[in-house]
Protein backbone atom coordinates (compact mmCIF):
# COMPACT_ATOMS: atom_id res chain seq x y z
CA UNK A 1 0.00 0.00 0.00
CA UNK A 2 2.85 2.37 0.81
CA UNK A 3 4.44 1.68 -2.59
CA UNK A 4 1.18 2.50 -4.35
CA UNK A 5 0.61 5.78 -2.48
CA UNK A 6 4.19 6.88 -3.02
CA UNK A 7 3.86 6.20 -6.74
CA UNK A 8 0.58 8.12 -6.95
CA UNK A 9 2.05 11.13 -5.18
CA UNK A 10 5.07 11.11 -7.49
CA UNK A 11 2.69 10.85 -10.47
CA UNK A 12 0.75 13.89 -9.27
CA UNK A 13 3.91 15.94 -8.88
CA UNK A 14 5.15 14.73 -12.27
CA UNK A 15 1.83 15.67 -13.87
CA UNK A 16 2.03 19.21 -12.55
CA UNK A 17 5.66 19.58 -13.61
CA UNK A 18 4.93 18.14 -17.05
CA UNK A 19 1.84 20.24 -17.63
CA UNK A 20 3.36 23.55 -16.57
CA UNK A 21 6.80 22.80 -17.99
CA UNK A 22 5.42 21.56 -21.29
CA UNK A 23 3.13 24.55 -21.56
CA UNK A 24 6.00 26.92 -20.89
CA UNK A 25 8.16 25.21 -23.50
CA UNK A 26 5.36 25.35 -26.03
CA UNK A 27 4.85 29.06 -25.36
CA UNK A 28 8.52 29.66 -26.12
CA UNK A 29 8.88 27.54 -29.25
CA UNK A 30 5.46 27.39 -30.93
CA UNK A 31 5.24 29.14 -34.29
CA UNK A 32 1.49 29.52 -33.82
CA UNK A 33 0.70 33.21 -33.37
CA UNK A 34 -3.10 33.08 -33.30
CA UNK A 35 -3.89 31.08 -30.16
CA UNK A 36 -0.52 30.22 -28.68
CA UNK A 37 -1.66 30.39 -25.03
CA UNK A 38 -4.61 28.06 -25.64
CA UNK A 39 -2.40 25.63 -27.54
CA UNK A 40 0.14 25.65 -24.70
CA UNK A 41 -2.52 25.12 -22.03
CA UNK A 42 -4.26 22.24 -23.81
CA UNK A 43 -1.07 20.50 -24.89
CA UNK A 44 0.40 20.84 -21.41
CA UNK A 45 -2.73 19.50 -19.73
CA UNK A 46 -3.53 16.69 -22.16
CA UNK A 47 -0.16 15.61 -23.60
CA UNK A 48 2.86 16.59 -21.51
CA UNK A 49 1.14 16.27 -18.12
CA UNK A 50 -0.24 12.74 -18.59
CA UNK A 51 2.98 11.54 -20.23
CA UNK A 52 5.03 12.83 -17.30
CA UNK A 53 2.55 11.34 -14.80
CA UNK A 54 2.73 7.89 -16.37
CA UNK A 55 6.51 8.00 -16.53
CA UNK A 56 6.77 9.27 -12.95
CA UNK A 57 4.38 6.61 -11.65
CA UNK A 58 6.22 3.78 -13.39
CA UNK A 59 9.64 4.94 -12.26
CA UNK A 60 8.52 5.43 -8.66
CA UNK A 61 6.67 2.10 -8.58
CA UNK A 62 9.62 0.15 -9.95
CA UNK A 63 12.17 1.89 -7.72
CA UNK A 64 10.04 1.39 -4.61
CA UNK A 65 9.72 -2.30 -5.47
CA UNK A 66 13.47 -2.73 -5.79
CA UNK A 67 14.09 -0.93 -2.56
CA UNK A 68 11.58 -3.17 -0.75
CA UNK A 69 13.10 -6.32 -2.23
CA UNK A 70 16.58 -5.40 -0.97
CA UNK A 71 15.35 -4.93 2.59
CA UNK A 72 13.82 -8.41 2.73
CA UNK A 73 17.10 -10.21 1.87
Amino acid sequence: MRRWLLSLSVALIAYLAGAFGGGALLLQFSPNAHDRSLEAAMTGAFVFGPAAAIAGFLIAYLRAGRRGARHTD
